[in-house]
């Protein structure tokens, strides 16, 4: 087993170095599809930590509601390895390092939202038992817009991670089926496993027809779905003072790997400070305007609840 394992490490840095030459940042993954490299902060995470989403490569707080980097702030400015997806990068000398570093790695991810391509992905799933692809073409009927000819990556499990580049002053957030069940999408903070990585479900492998091919625009009537709806500043009741109407613009002024943490954050202070039932409605709406999803928020401002022992 230890010799596969090699071969598979020795073979995923090929693909890896690979993919960076053409402008492609990579980190290494293990069988699990998680970074492989754990966090260096992870002793001081508290209760919560940092957790990567295995399907994404977002963090866990995109898709769970669970605060994100509330502990862990740090993206890698400590100098040390094992921040995810900031340690990607196109520097040969870098990626052998981090290869180094973690020689039970099997598999590369490769960092959306970068220059020079400010990578999207399109990740159909078969898993959850809907038919993701029929979905994405009655998108297309209803919105107007083609999926050109661009790198389509094929999964162990049958599903297809579409490649598409964004412009270089749009940011595109990570999703989970809010553009349509079974759709997730993997833009900037996210990553994507790269063709030919091997996991503990199988190999990863580019569709033949498409592997000579560049990743291909977004049509434009797509990237409009992919990014959260504008912000908008909204009315709070003002039974909650000015600390409430503070709390609220906090939550707005989040930008994307900061919007649960502050949501979470704003929800912990409202309840310690007995205006939490009254801010929950601004705070979700709030998050909406943030691009959060109301599940994802009304989660997180539960788990803020049951942390200061209020009742959600």
């Amino acid at each position: 087993m230890a010799t596969i394992d090699r071969q598979a490490t020795t073979l995923a840095l090929a693909h890896a170095l690979s993919a960076a030459e053409r402008g492609l940042a990579v980190i290494p993954l293990s069988r699990t599809k998680l970074p492989a490299l754990r966090s260096p902060h992870r002793d001081h995470a508290g209760t919560v930590g940092v957790t990567w989403d295995a399907r994404s490569g977002a963090s866990a707080s995109d898709t769970s509601g669970a605060p994100d980097t509330a502990h862990t702030p740090c993206h890698g400015e400590c100098g040390l390895l094992g921040h995810g997806v900031y340690d990607a990068s196109t520097d040969p000398a870098r990626i052998r390092e981090l290869f180094a570093a973690a020689p039970w790695a099997t598999g590369y991810g490769i960092a959306c939202g970068l220059p020079p391509y400010h990578l999207i992905g399109i990740d159909l799933d078969t898993k959850s038992g809907t038919d993701s692809s029929s979905a994405l073409r009655e998108l297309a009927l209803r919105h107007l817009f083609t999926i050109p000819e661009t790198v389509v990556v094929l999964t162990p499990s049958g599903g297809r991670h579409l490649w598409l580049t964004g412009p270089p002053d749009v940011v595109v957030p990570n999703s989970a089926s809010r553009l349509a069940p079974g759709i997730d999408i993997r833009g900037a903070g996210g990553y994507l496993v790269g063709p030919g990585s091997r996991t503990e479900h199988g190999l990863y492998g580019a569709a033949p027809a498409t592997a000579h091919l560049a990743p291909a625009p977004c049509p434009p009537s797509l990237l409009r779905l992919l990014l959260p709806p504008p912000r908008t500043n909204h009315p709070t009741p003002t039974s909650t003072g000015q600390h409430g109407q503070g709390l609220v613009q906090f939550v707005l002024a989040a930008h994307e790997g900061q919007r649960n943490t502050r949501l979470f954050w704003a929800a912990c202070r409202a309840y310690e400070n007995d205006i939490g039932p009254a801010l929950v409605a601004p705070l979700v709406e709030a998050a909406l305007g943030t691009g959060l999803s109301e599940r994802e928020a009304r989660a997180t401002i539960a788990s803020a609840a049951r942390m200061t022992g209020r009742r959600p």
